[in-house]
């Protein structure tokens, strides 16, 4: 896949093999969809892209900056992925923080991956993971560089039928799917399992909620997921996702699910496209 970059405000495709983000994973990373040169969500990556940056003492971008860097970048595409990488920049060998930090920024336009329209119409299907997730309630929900967990769980299959692996905590919690968050019915009530262990609170997510409160926040089960009645996935990247199946139990597409799929076109996002 190739993508327009710049590294510091300079177009190019290399950082330094010092770099803190290649060494240590020290860094964060946001996945923002541009429509044209509009980015429905731009103030909720900024916002988690602050709050991760102070939670990691990294000093962080300055916003407008990012966004004559996104449109540049991006400049001529109708539709793209934009990646925000922000690490501590180049540092001594050796855990300690540099006295000094210079970070490094990259900003990259991507084309968006191809959703098929019927998947946004007839779901997903998924399987549970078997890798488990660590909890560390100090990284929980920030969208830091380490993602050795979502590598590992995605590796464990290769059926393309199967699109997202669900992951759970050491307890057997739900947390999410590799690459989204979740939502489920559950006795009736909206359910989105609880991040302060661990897990990437979405911008999707947040949106979600701010939508619509009447969904909660709290423990959910895996026996408690495949008795639900219906679920969904939130994405930035690719929006509100049905699930379809979950290894041998089925759900259907409810009326949550299609209001907020309206949601998201009322937003500016298309989600009747493969691409």
């Amino acid at each position: 896949m190739t993508a327009r970059m710049l590294v510091n405000g300079v177009a190019a495709t290399q950082v330094s093999a010092l770099d803190r983000g290649l060494a240590y994973g020290d860094g964060l990373f946001e996945s923002i969809r541009l429509v044209g040169t509009v980015a429905p969500l731009w103030s909720r990556h900024m916002q988690r892209l602050t709050e991760g940056c102070a939670r990691l003492q990294i000093p962080a971008p300055d916003p407008a900056q990012l966004w004559r860097e996104a449109l540049e970048v991006s400049r001529g595409m109708p539709q793209s992925v934009l990646r925000i990488t922000v690490t501590r920049g180049p540092g001594e060998r050796g855990y300690g923080l540099p006295t000094s930090p210079q970070p490094t920024r990259v900003v990259a336009a991507f084309v968006p991956p191809p959703v098929a329209a019927e998947v946004y119409a007839q779901g997903v299907r998924m399987r549970v993971c078997s890798i488990r997730l660590a909890e560390q309630p100090l990284l929980a929900g920030i969208k830091h560089l380490n993602r050795l967990e979502q590598v590992l769980a995605r590796a464990e299959w290769n059926d393309p039928a199967i699109a997202e692996g669900l992951l759970l905590d050491s307890h057997g919690r739900v947390i999410s799917a590799t690459m989204a968050n979740l939502f489920a019915v559950v006795d009736g009530a909206w359910l989105t399992p609880s991040l302060e262990r661990c897990g990437v609170a979405g911008v999707a997510r947040a949106e979600v909620l701010a939508a619509y409160p009447q969904v909660r926040v709290g423990e959910l089960t895996l026996p408690a997921l495949l008795g639900a009645s219906e679920v969904f996935l939130s994405s930035s990247v690719r929006g509100i996702l049905p699930v379809h199946s979950l290894d041998g139990c089925s759900y259907a597409p409810g009326v949550m699910t299609r209001r907020l799929q309206q949601h998201w076109r009322d937003l500016g996002f298309s989600m009747e496209q493969d691409g």
